[in-house]
């Protein structure tokens, strides 16, 4: 290799030092340094809230489990056992505000303590129930220690992550719920089976003690392992909390809000009552299925309840891939809007689409595989969207009232379901109702320009 001659060399520097290439360097350096602060952030927190999901969403479903060895031990009659599984969604839906605005107050790690240590020891408390009206009880106080964990995550997921990076963050945390329901099943009942009679006690009060105590330690562990705000961890440097502050602008807003103008600021919005619309279809169409997915399959085919359960784990296996695929789509190339508007009406299309008599079993999975997968993908994309949307000042109520919706959707649904299908013998109706909830919201997210997000801060500095 020969070397260069001075002129060469001279022009080289000349290159090196010139303004577009400082400009070309700086950003890529920029970059680099941004993509490693979230890296550090997400393998802090995402771990700890991810297992905290798991259970959360275990011990929300376990119920269903242990009624099948409850009722009978305990003279339950289906009435009984249809209000106490209500009465979790009466607790939830009363208090899912005043949870999220009293962590606005009191910061995370202690609201975080709050709820899964309340949560955790009311779910194990369960075992000592005896009578209808123990067992309303405990599950009214269930719902109201639960309420405002999965919006108060949601807003504490938007102190450290700016908006083009939140539908895989969400991604992540959603995961959580479908991982714990391929889980529920078969823990729940090798517990019942294998425990029951240990130490004189049921299968089904294992289950609750097994499944409900280790979420305290979960509270303990997010008291001490996380922080209530980037600009509180110390496990950060200062050049990294001033990044996270740049492009989450969480310096520029007053993190305490009075309770009037919070409510305010938020139900004066115009755009937080088509979010919660859009919330209730996609939450309506996937306690649809949540519920009345295994009697579907069933009637496709007949089989073995253990048949069934591998055959349910088929939709949701395939909507996590399509969620973390889209989530990532999204985040790299933005339209998180036409994206989740796309999403629910290929949840509508596959959902009424399963009602086709002529299908053979596999493609009668493959359309409700497309459903499903529509509706999983759809709930980082939602969540990227309304936590975008919603000012600092309103996010608190914001998120607590959009999510309150979620409780209304899982009131209503197993009821309304079950009395089309007692009329007409038949899912038929209720998913076509379903469907055209979820066209309305593909129309209204697609159409709807009040669906606009907050400009966000510049990534490279000037």
């Amino acid at each position: 290799m020969t070397r260069p001659s001075e002129a060469d060399a001279g022009a080289l520097r000349a290159f090196c030092n010139s303004a577009v290439t400082h400009d070309v360097c700086t950003a890529a350096l920029w970059n680099a340094d941004t993509d490693a602060t979230w890296r550090r952030i997400t393998l802090r927190l995402m771990p700890l809230l991810f297992l905290s999901f798991v259970f959360n969403y275990i011990d929300r479903i376990n119920i269903g489990y242990a009624q099948l060895q409850m009722k009978p031990q305990l003279g339950f009659t289906d009435a009984a056992y249809g209000i106490g599984a209500s009465m979790f969604y009466v607790g939830y839906l009363l208090f899912e505000i005043p949870s999220n605005l009293a962590m606005q107050r009191i910061g995370a790690r202690k609201t975080l303590l709050r709820i899964m240590f309340l949560w955790g020891m009311t779910s194990a408390s369960t075992m000592f129930i005896r009578t209808p009206f123990e067992f309303y009880v405990v599950r009214f106080l269930l719902g109201v220690f639960e309420a405002g964990f999965f919006p108060g995550v949601m807003l504490y997921l938007t102190f450290w992550y700016p908006p083009e990076r939140r539908a895989r963050i969400v991604a992540m945390l959603m995961s959580a719920g479908v991982v714990a329901g391929i889980l529920a099943g078969p823990l729940s009942g090798a517990i019942i089976q294998h425990l029951d009679g240990l130490g004189g006690l049921s299968g089904w009060q294992w289950m609750y003690v097994l499944q409900g105590l280790p979420c305290c330690l979960l509270g303990i562990l997010a008291y001490v392992h996380l922080s209530d705000r980037p600009e509180q961890a110390k496990w950060l440097g200062k050049e990294e909390r001033e990044l996270i502050a740049s492009q989450v602008g969480q310096a520029r807003q007053p993190f305490h809000t009075p309770v009037h103008g919070a409510l305010q600021a938020a139900w004066r919005l115009p755009s937080l009552l088509i979010l919660a619309y859009l919330y209730f279809a996609l939450c309506y169409g996937t306690y649809t299925m949540s519920f009345w997915l295994p009697a579907m399959i069933q009637r496709w085919k007949a089989s073995s309840i253990q048949v069934i359960g591998f055959y349910s784990v088929i939709p949701y296996s395939f909507g996590m891939l399509a969620m973390f695929w889209l989530a990532g789509r999204s985040d790299a190339r933005g339209g998180h809007r036409k994206n989740l508007a796309v999403c629910f009406g290929v949840a509508a299309l596959g959902l009424a689409a399963t009602n086709c008599t002529s299908c053979s079993f596999w493609m009668s999975m493959a359309l409700v595989t497309t459903g499903m997968a529509g509706l999983i993908a759809a709930f980082p994309l939602f969540w990227a969207l309304a936590t975008s949307m919603l000012p600092k000042e309103a996010a608190p109520v914001g998120i607590a009232t959009i999510t309150t919706v979620s409780g209304l959707a899982g009131a209503l649904c197993p009821s309304a379901m079950g009395l089309i299908k007692t009329l007409t013998g038949s899912t038929a109706i209720g998913l076509y109702l379903v469907a055209v909830l979820l066209v309305c919201a593909s129309v209204l997210t697609w159409r709807q320009r009040a669906l606009s997000v907050l400009p966000s801060p510049s990534h490279v500095p000037q």
